[in-house]
Parts: structure tokens; sequence; C-alpha cells
């Protein structure tokens, strides 16, 4: 699978990425759970395949998707050659506090779980989560020690992960980011983050889009998984996914391939990130993204309405 910059930094990663957070066993977000076994086979098959990046963070599933990915690199002896690895700063999550101390405290706990000396892609997390934005932003405060941590080469490249893009767009454009993650806001469904990747794409900060799948419902489809956002969706909701079930079945192709090359066409996208929580998803992920869909259907599903409104405007959010 070839490779591609991040950003102006040395490190590649491949146009895929497969994202970690179910991997810590998180019902409360994605509706099932997820145990050892299960997790532990999945990064071995990410490992042992050609995608070379893999994203988690702190808190996903209070760090058990850190320690379960952690205990995969400690029995291989580390990272396979050339991969890169990223994960993210979190607050502390019964506080909301986020200033310069938890920062330091994070990356502490991710070494420790994840068993390296360093992180190859480190982002700030969730900002507009934290009891207070001024602790991150102001001086001294938590992106000002993200960039410490880069100068200490601790990290080798950083970014911003973040949801609501009133939070994240002034931040980004006030540092000087290597790279970016959003999720849910550029997909079949809704074209929210499109202005912000055109401004990261401009100024060579890698844009890093995540579930391109809008939570599982294009992936698993609107009967057999009706939530969007993580949420339970109700008919009117699900319109515009059943919408492009349509096209997808008009053509003979599954909704999952052309969500994700959705993606994966966008020449500002550096690399798609899709979550998995067992094996078999790897392959289907590499299945899907291989499949050979028509340029009519493309023609079709460009017909197609979508939003630009925030999709987790109305999203009760769940740590778990």
């Amino acid at each position: 699978m070839p490779k591609f910059a991040l950003g102006k930094t040395d490190l590649e990663v491949t146009e895929l990425c497969f994202g970690g957070s179910a991997l810590g066993d998180m019902p409360d977000t994605y509706g099932y759970s997820v145990d050892d076994d299960r997790a532990r086979a999945t990064v071995e098959a990410i490992f042992d395949g050609p995608v070379n990046f893999l994203d988690t963070s702190r808190n996903y599933g209070f760090g058990r998707s850190e320690e379960r990915i952690g205990a995969v690199i400690k029995d291989r002896g580390g990272l396979p050659e050339g991969f890169v690895l990223s994960t993210k700063l979190d607050r502390e999550m019964e506080t909301g506090r986020f200033d310069a101390a938890r920062v330091r405290q994070s990356l502490e706990e991710s070494l420790a779980a994840l068993n390296l000396d360093s992180i190859p892609l480190l982002h700030l997390h969730d900002p507009e989560h934290a009891r207070d934005l001024g602790e991150i932003t102001g001086d001294g405060g938590a992106l000002d020690e993200l960039f410490k941590l880069k100068e200490e080469g601790l990290a080798q490249a950083v970014g911003l992960a973040a949801g609501r893009l009133d939070v994240m767009e002034p931040i980004l454009r006030a540092y000087p980011f290597d790279a970016l993650i959003s999720h849910n806001r550029f997909t079949l469904l809704n074209r929210s983050a499109d202005a912000m990747f055109d401004y990261a794409y401009d100024n060579d900060i890698a844009v890093l889009n995540a579930a391109p799948f809008a939570s599982g419902v294009l992936a698993k489809g609107s009967a057999a998984m009706p939530r969007i956002t993580y949420q339970e969706a109700d008919d009117a909701a699900l319109a515009p996914v059943r919408a492009i079930e349509e096209v997808c079945a008009r053509h003979g192709v599954p909704t999952g391939p052309a969500a994700l090359q959705f993606s994966l066409r966008d020449p500002r996208i550096t690399s798609t990130v899709v979550g998995v929580s067992k094996p078999e998803r790897v392959q289907q992920t590499l299945d899907w993204a291989a499949m050979k869909l028509p340029e009519t259907l493309w023609d079709e599903l460009s017909k197609l309405p979508f939003s630009d409104e925030d999709p987790e405007a109305n999203r009760d959010y769940k740590p778990g």
C-alpha cells in the first residue's frame, strides 16, 4: 500500500488508518462490547497487514484501548518497522482539567500503557469537553506543553483531534500543527468540515478523516444498525442513509465501500481513519478500499443532498 507524507514531517502513512476506540470496550458509545481476546486478535491483524497507521487515545475505554495495544507491542518487542502509532492527550475525566501538568501526566500514562519511549503522532484531544478552554489555549497551557513535547523528542509530530468545528478551527489556525483529526464531519451524509479541510490542505497540515461510516450505519446498514453518530436514529434521520443505500443497490454496490472510498478519493485527505473491533473487519476494510466502483455511482451520489450542520449537536456524550 502506498504511503504519503504526514504534513511537513518525515513520517509516512498509508491512505488507511485503523481506529482503536472500540478496542477499549466502549458499549455506551458503540452499543457492543469488545473483550481482551478479540481486541488482541484485531491489533495483531493490523500489525500483520499492509496498513502502517493505528490511532487510539489515552481515554478510549478509560485507558483500555492503549493498554490492549501496548500489550501486543510489548510481546512483539516494539512497533513493526515503519509503523506510525497515533494517540491523544486527554483531559482528566473526573474534573475536566486540561492544563500543562495534565498534558504531561497524560503522556506519561500513554507511554506506560503503550510500552513506548515516544509517540510518533500525538494529538491534543477534545478541547471542547475540557472544564476551561483557557487552560488549553492560554500562555503556558496545554497547547504550549504539547509543542514542548515535540521539541523534547517525546513526539515526532503533533496534531489536533476534536469534534466541534467552532472550537477546533480557531486553534488550528493559531498553532503550527502537523495533522488534524476530524470525525463524522466529512461523509456521504455530512460535509461540515469541508472548509477546514481546504485550510489544512493549503497549509500542509495532514488531514485525517475519521468515521467515514457515520459511526457505523453506512457500513452495517440502516436496518442492522439504526444509529448515526453514536445515537439512536429515527426514520427522519435515517432517510438520507436509505437514499444512499438505494443508489448503491441500483449499482450493485454495498454501501460500505462507497462510504469509505468517498473519503479515499478526496485529494485533501492524507489518511482515512476506520474503526475496527474484530480481525475480520481489517480485511474487509482492505477489500472495500480496493473494490472497483463505477463512475456512474459517484455521479448519482453527488446529486444527493447532504448536511453541513454539526452532526453531533444533539449527542449525549458518554466516554465509555
